[in-house]
């Protein structure tokens, strides 16, 4: 069983010409086809978010040098640009999908860019795409009051199983929030693992429901993405992004504080 920490990347959009809302996730499909080239060079397994989960939930075996892949939110790009990478090099990866986003029958039209729409959903998932659920309409689920929380998580649950025949088991947090109220909520919504953000490298000691990835951006440049791969200077990496998120997370807090104390006196 694999004891040491994985590495988790954390893409969005693969874009040639992504849009102002997108650019700074989105990464070039050449920059893609390098990244993917690295990882077959070092010897790194791609998986997918179940497999490690489950390997590390049962003793498992997994390969020495696991790797995930994943994708947020359901950009076209990941059909279009990164499908056929992943392909030639035979790698496994995971796609969370905000099942609102996607194009066709459920569409909220909340999507930042030209989504997915749900047959290429289905090509990408028998092409060993493991397909994960990333709520409903991709709202901060730890502002959510308990009803609509249970909402995000089971209608989006509810719509890929419709729509794939099987129920996504893996799940990735909309910007990477999540609490204890939301990662219970999880649990009991069916998923057996979900995946956070925290730019650092997941460990098993992270429990199932807090497995923490690494941002790849626009400007991860070749030698940084290295880096991330072997979870050197991560820290200093994401530095700014985690004085940011600390920051943030101070204001959410006190929302929540607050919207509690004005339902307690309704």
């Amino acid at each position: 069983m694999t004891e040491t920490p994985v590495p988790i990347l954390m893409y969005h959009s693969v874009a040639t010409a992504p849009n102002d809302a997108t650019r700074a996730l989105s990464v070039a499909p050449e920059a893609f086809s390098e990244q993917m080239a690295m990882i077959g060079d070092l010897g790194l397994t791609p998986v997918g978010t179940a497999d490690l989960a489950a390997g590390w939930r049962t003793g498992g075996l997994l390969p020495p040098r696991p790797v995930l892949i994943t994708f947020d939110d359901g950009y076209e790009g990941v059909h279009r640009h990164a499908l056929p990478v992943l392909a030639k090099h035979g790698f496994a990866s995971t796609l969370f999908v905000s099942t609102g986003w996607i194009k066709g029958a459920y569409d909220t039209g909340g999507g930042l860019d030209t989504m997915l729409d749900w047959d290429q959903v289905r090509e990408l998932a028998a092409a060993d795409v493991e397909i994960g659920g990333h709520s409903h309409t991709h709202p901060q689920l730890d502002q959510l009051d308990d009803d609509r929380l249970r909402y995000e998580l089971s209608r989006c649950r509810e719509i890929v199983a419709q729509e794939l025949g099987t129920a996504p088991a893996s799940f990735a947090y909309p910007y990477g929030y999540s609490s204890r109220r939301v990662r219970e909520a999880v649990r009991e919504s069916g998923y057996a693992q979900a995946l956070a953000v925290g730019n650092a490298l997941a460990r098993r000691r992270q429990g199932p429901y807090a497995l923490r990835r690494v941002t790849v951006r626009r400007s991860t440049g070749i030698e940084e993405f290295g880096r991330l791969l072997e979870g050197r200077s991560i820290a200093r990496t994401f530095a700014g992004d985690r004085a940011l998120t600390k920051g943030y997370a101070l204001v959410r807090r006190a929302r929540q504080v607050r919207r509690k104390a004005i339902r307690s006196r309704v």
